[in-house]
């Protein structure tokens, strides 16, 4: 099956974020992606944290999404259908129960235009090294449920996809519940990762974790110089059940394709059968 990591230097200005990403979805599926995945915050890389909350949208209709109450949801619908993919929507804001506050996001979209899935990112990223600080449970509920969803490709093959976002990366217990009743051929993760950490850490963990669960990794990312200052990573990733690196794109607006490989898949979970001898 063929995958598309959708990277991205989202700005403050949702308009021009929606019609890049509409051209880098056409431009996968013009390529023959099958499953394509936008970054985390694809919308928007506000100049205030806080700015995420005045575009946020109730969740809406699986079937039809009302683009007048919910356009960003409509977008992807719309998208997902006019090009026949499998769509994950990077992350969005929806709204939350708790005052000023949104749930940050991923949505998933058949072909047909169907809302099939939501995840709600449930680790919430922390850091200050001093020159940087953030903070994301200022602005956003966390999740509290990991979630999987089946996708059978045009050769009639069925993946078991797991969704995470970003830093979820860094808790392999969330990988490990998701595969619990049945190993996971696909962890696909939206991130916005910086720099410093991501220089330190990116590629080490998504390899890690493709070797963990012996399956594949799609890492979308936003990779560049954004307007509120902060210096996303890049790199976004497609990685094999082996750990090794499939695809790579390092920084700027960009479309990663490779093949994702089940025979590969069985032939290492044949030769080294780590997910049988689990204990705990």
């Amino acid at each position: 099956m063929k995958v598309a990591a959708l990277q991205m230097v989202s700005t403050p200005r949702v308009d021009e974020n929606v019609a890049q990403a509409r051209a880098l979805i056409a431009q996968a599926a013009a390529q023959g992606a099958e499953l394509v995945a936008l970054p985390e915050y694809f919308c928007l890389m506000g100049l205030r944290d806080a700015d995420k909350l005045a575009i946020a949208e109730p969740l809406a209709d699986a079937q039809a999404p009302d683009a007048a109450l919910a356009p960003l949801q409509g977008m992807l619908a719309q998208a997902a259908r006019e090009h026949g993919v499998w769509l994950i929507g990077g992350t969005l804001p929806i709204q939350s129960h708790e005052p000023d506050r949104v749930f940050n996001t991923t949505l998933v979209f058949d072909p047909q235009g169907r809302r099939v899935a939501r995840y709600d990112k449930i680790h919430l990223f922390c850091f200050d090294d001093g020159q940087r600080a953030y903070n994301e449970a200022a602005t956003l509920t966390p999740g509290n449920a990991p979630v999987t969803f089946e996708l059978h490709d045009r050769q009639g093959e069925r993946w078991h996809i797991g969704l995470s976002v970003c830093y979820d990366l860094r808790f392999p217990e969330l990988f490990r519940a998701m595969g619990a009743q049945q190993p996971l051929d696909l962890i696909v993760l939206p991130a916005a990762f910086t720099y410093p950490t991501g220089l330190a850490h990116w590629e080490l963990l998504l390899r890690a974790r493709a070797v963990e669960n012996l399956c594949h990794m799609l890492a979308p990312g936003q990779g560049g110089e954004h307007e509120n200052g902060r210096r996303t990573f890049g790199h976004s990733l497609v990685i094999g059940p082996w750990g090794d690196v499939l695809a790579c794109q390092a920084e700027g607006p960009g479309v990663v394709m490779a093949e994702l490989s089940r025979s590969r898949q069985n032939e290492v979970r044949t030769q080294l059968p780590a997910l049988q001898h689990r204990v705990l």
